[in-house]
């Protein structure tokens, strides 16, 4: 296990709705904190809140960067997702590629890698980190790739992170379905995460040092979509979604119990409910 003492640099390529969070949070926990953006006149939001600033593009080759110092760090959190374009299948490994070959030149010892759980086809079940990935959708697909470059380098040690759908402050899920009728797929359960929670499980993968490893990170309780999204149209006084009496369609219930018991992790929010 390694000295997690000497570990005191951390970079966030892409600091972003979850990625700024974290940064806030690891700053207030002692860490130096790097984080990059695409966009050069968002710098001074990272910058007033005490976090290095970087502008760093992966187009997929490293097209911008501000200053090299960036990857000059112990750990880097890489949260940016696969955006949608037709060739994100190649396109976004690419860009993980890119990030490898740089960690790799500036001796970077530990990677962690936000993924999601699109990484799992909808297969009627609990879904573990054990199970084959067969992803359904290009994004999905993107991201195994992207797991397998950054996991099989032996330059550093990589844990993968599979989180559910984000939620949490400015991300209303009231809004998401309102008013929407004749909806599919009310009886699935849902796989959901609040930001808290992603930002604790992170911070606590950093502190107990766990690496070389891969995790689920979901809402222990899972209701229903009909239940969750007419409860949040509820809350925010949004007229309601309305379902269909349609039959149970294939689905995916994220396990995240290797998480929980591995880190003895306690979700701030054991169900995507309570977030409402």
């Amino acid at each position: 296990m390694t000295d997690t003492s000497n570990l005191k640099r951390i970079s966030i390529l892409g600091c972003g709705w979850l990625g700024l969070a974290l940064a806030k949070k690891l700053l207030s926990q002692g860490f130096e904190v790097k984080g990059s953006i695409m966009q050069k006149e968002n710098l001074h939001e990272l910058r007033e809140a005490g976090i290095k600033a970087y502008q760093v593009v992966l187009n997929p080759h490293l097209e911008v960067c501000s200053d090299d110092d960036f990857f000059d760090t112990d750990i880097i959190i890489c949260s940016i997702p696969p955006k949608r374009r037709d060739d994100i299948e190649n396109f976004y490994p690419k860009q993980i590629e890119t990030l490898k070959q740089n960690a790799q030149k500036h001796g970077v010892k530990k990677i962690l890698f936000i993924s999601s759980t699109s990484v799992y086809p909808n297969t009627l079940g609990k879904v573990t980190e054990e199970l084959q990935l067969t992803p359904e959708k290009a994004s999905g697909k993107a991201l195994v790739k992207a797991e397998e470059i950054l996991s099989q380098s032996n330059d550093f040690e990589t844990t993968i992170l599979r989180f559910g759908g984000l939620i949490g402050y400015d991300r209303h899920p009231g809004r998401f379905l309102s008013n929407k009728k004749k909806l599919k797929n009310g009886l699935v359960p849902v796989n959901l995460i609040h930001q808290d929670d992603c930002v604790k499980i992170i911070s606590e993968i950093i502190r107990q040092d766990v690496w070389g490893d891969v995790f689920n990170a979901c809402c222990p309780e899972h209701p229903t979509r009909k239940d969750f999204y007419q409860k949040a149209a509820r809350a925010a006084n949004l007229p309601e979604p309305e379902f269909l009496e349609d039959e149970q369609m294939a689905y995916k219930w994220v396990d995240s119990s290797k998480l929980t018991k591995k880190l003895n992790y306690k979700f701030i929010y054991t169900s995507p409910l309570d977030t409402i």
